[in-house]
Order: C-alpha cells, then structure tokens, then sequence
C-alpha cells in the first residue's frame, strides 16, 4: 500500500512530484498541465530539491528562465534533479514513496556591490568570476552567515578563495519542504 502524499502540496510541488514519478517508473516525461495556476505561467528560474529520509537526494535548477513557463521549467528541472545530479545517483522507483520535494521560484538576480547587501536567510546569492558562477539558495539549514553562503557558492563553481568575483543576490519564494 503506498502512502498518499498530503492532498496540501503545493501545485508545483505536485508537478515536481508527477514528473518525477513518471520518468523514474515509466522513462515518461509529462507535459505541462492543461490549466496553470499562476505561478506556473510566470517565466522564472526554479530549483527542484529533493530529500529522502533527512539527506539531500537531489537538487538542479536555473538561474534564469530556459522555458516558456515555470511549469516546464520545473518539469524539466524535476527530471534533473532526480537522474542528472552528479553528486548523487538517479532515484530509483522504491526510493519514490520517500522523497519530500520542494520547488523554488526565483526573482531576477540584481547585482550588488558588498557583502553587506546579503542576507543567508531572505536572499540567495550567484557569485561569478571568469565565466563561471556558482549559486547557493537561501534560507539553507547549516548556512547562517554571509562568509558560509560565498564560500560555498564559491566552491561550487571552482572560484578560488581570494579570487575577485561579482555578486548577485535574488528572492525565492519556496514551495513545500524547507
């Protein structure tokens, strides 16, 4: 018997969640609902995370819109998340029942001058030198300073410590497990 999963998830998350189980049960990809909330018909980045029993499973995203909708945005970055995420291996069908997911929508980055600017909680943050960027979501369980979220945001991108960088911060609104 498996668990139904809480008829409150977000439509979003039940999207992320649909999409997941399509393409890890059935190589599927769905397409986007016939009727969009109003989130979905935005035009954002958006991150997928998954997490199973407390660990992180997965977590992709964009920056930046790449599709015509947050709908195929998150359908896209669903899959991604569940089969593409280097760190991890692709989630398998008996892990499904599992995952707790959680969709972000972001704003558009805004550069900022300093530091001083950010804020781990409120604002995510890009840090980009040389072609390459890194992005750390905000509001992370672990990462409660400024200093943390570059430096991490730094590593994911192979930016050296003391290597000058330019700095972006953006909003999510999230959707789902924090």
């Amino acid at each position: 018997m498996k668990p139904e999963h809480s008829p409150e998830e977000h439509p979003l998350v039940q999207l992320a969640r649909r999409t997941i189980e399509a393409y890890v049960r059935e190589g599927q990809r769905i397409s986007a609902p016939r009727e969009l909330t109003p989130e979905m018909k935005l035009r954002a980045g958006t991150f997928v995370s998954l997490h199973r029993l407390g660990q992180l499973r997965g977590c992709i995203g964009t920056f930046m819109p790449t599709q015509p909708n947050v709908a195929v945005e998150v359908i896209s970055n669903a899959i991604s998340a569940a089969t593409r995420d280097p760190r991890f291996t692709p989630v398998r069908p008996d892990e499904l029942d599992d995952l707790v997911i959680s969709v972000d929508v972001l704003s558009a980055p805004e550069a900022i001058e300093s530091p001083a600017e950010l804020d781990p909680v409120r604002y995510g943050v890009i840090v980009e030198a040389g072609g390459r960027r890194g992005l750390l979501l905000p509001n992370l369980e672990g990462v409660d300073t400024v200093e943390e979220q570059i430096a991490i945001a730094r590593s994911k991108a192979w930016i050296a410590p003391r290597e000058p960088i330019k700095l972006y911060r953006f909003e999510v609104v999230r959707y789902g497990h924090h």
